[in-house]
């Protein structure tokens, strides 16, 4: 006789969603939903009739974990729109700074994940280098894209400036430095996750893998063609559910598929490995290649070289597409921009992906090991939330054209 066991809100995570699980006899998961219950952002609509400029400004405080993907995939949607393309100068300082966000993101999960993995007599070894790391990586974004948070130099066209000689190399000499620890913290990390006893295969499951680039991000490989995005009502085949989710079902090739660390591996490095082990050492071993990419670009930037393209926000309509490799996965950006002003915006962003992914990945296992499936794909709810207008009186959604290309 099946049961049912609802976790709600599942935790160690950024934003509210809910996990019910359909469990057997002994406690085995046969069915597993995971679903926002983050409420809805609307920055797409604030944006209509808005000048280019303001997107990424706008965009950019959707989550406070993602700042810098999100601020970076609207700049480069609305340059496709525009026709413009940044200097070489200025696509190093905006990978640089995606590199930077790459290792600052995966130490904030490693403390989210600590209580799992890390024991009481290596507590605050973990804690201290998660805090090291975090504190040079936030340095770099700081100094190269404006602000720690809200990269305020990122600009449609390039960037404000271009950083000094004397900052390249302050921040190659810190970088440098840095790399003993953070090679030091990532064999913590893995020693600890392999060493936890997890079940083998647990969280493996046979959906595709979707990524652009190894860290940055590259639109020519996301094909809109592709790409469907259907309302959660449409998904899930609890009616319930379908009415409380928060955001939408992207799919690429009519399936729901995997993004973030593990993909990325999968994609460009041959990783072949599946599950909760395999992706807790794929965001670990890409802490490493982020760090030695961000160093590579210290030694190659021009200091003197130009950072702006000259720029025209008139646009003609067309569709424009950016697509960025955040932390936890592809983030795509769509903006349509005519007569100066905004007339489109779309953000699909990275844990939307991998919401219809991480329930079914939860069973065949018992339900005790789900919430360590939930956390190994560090899900950030709070902008995986789309605009949803529901009827007053018995909350079923009455209007789904934003999902509308």
């Amino acid at each position: 006789m099946s049961e049912r066991i609802v976790i709600s809100p599942t935790t160690r995570q950024e934003g509210h969603a809910e996990l019910v699980l359909e469990v057997d006899d002994e406690g085995i998961v046969t069915k597993g939903r995971y679903f926002s219950i983050t409420p809805v952002r609307g920055l797409e609509k604030m944006l209509l009739g808005k000048a280019p400029e303001t997107a990424p400004v706008f965009t950019q405080r959707i989550c406070g974990v993602c700042p810098i993907p999100h601020t970076l995939a609207s700049t480069e949607a609305v340059e496709d729109s525009l026709d413009i393309e940044p200097p070489k100068a200025a696509k190093l300082l905006r990978e640089l700074t995606l590199a930077a966000h790459h290792v600052n993101s995966h130490a904030i999960h490693h403390f989210l994940i600590a209580q799992d993995f890390v024991p009481e007599n290596l507590m605050k070894t973990a804690i201290e280098s998660v805090s090291e790391i975090r504190k040079n990586a936030q340095y770099v974004v700081d100094m190269v894209a404006g602000e720690g948070i809200h990269p305020s130099d990122v600009r449609i066209g390039g960037m404000a400036d271009n950083i000094t000689e004397l900052a390249r190399k302050r921040l190659y000499t810190r970088l440098k430095q840095l790399k003993p620890k953070v090679n030091e913290h990532v064999e913590l990390i893995i020693s600890l996750v392999e060493e936890k006893g997890l079940p083998e295969g647990l969280g493996a499951h046979n959906q595709p893998t979707l990524a652009t680039h190894q860290i940055y991000g590259d639109r020519t490989k996301f094909d809109l063609d592709r790409f469907t995005e259907v309302m959660p009502e449409s998904w899930y085949d609890d009616p319930e559910i379908g009415k409380r989710a928060c955001s939408t079902i992207p799919l690429y090739d009519g399936r729901s598929v995997e993004v973030g660390p593990r993909a990325r591996f999968v994609e460009f490095q041959g990783f072949k490995e599946r599950g909760v082990v395999a992706q807790h050492v794929a965001r670990a071993l890409e802490m490493k290649t982020a760090l030695s990419r961000a160093i590579e670009i210290l030694d190659e930037l021009d200091t003197s070289a130009p950072v702006m393209a000259d720029v025209d926000i008139t646009g003609t309509g067309k569709l424009g597409v950016g697509a960025i490799e955040a932390p936890r996965g592809l983030d795509v950006h769509m903006a349509q921009v005519a007569d100066g002003k905004i007339q489109f915006y779309s953000a699909l962003v990275p844990t939307t992906w991998n919401i219809p992914t991480m329930g079914p990945a939860t069973e065949g296992f018992h339900y005790d090991y789900a919430p360590h499936v939930i956390r190994a794909y560090d899900p950030c709810l709070s902008c995986a939330t789309h605009v949803i207008v529901i009827d007053d009186e018995d909350k079923t959604p009455i209007k789904s054209e934003m999902v509308r290309i």
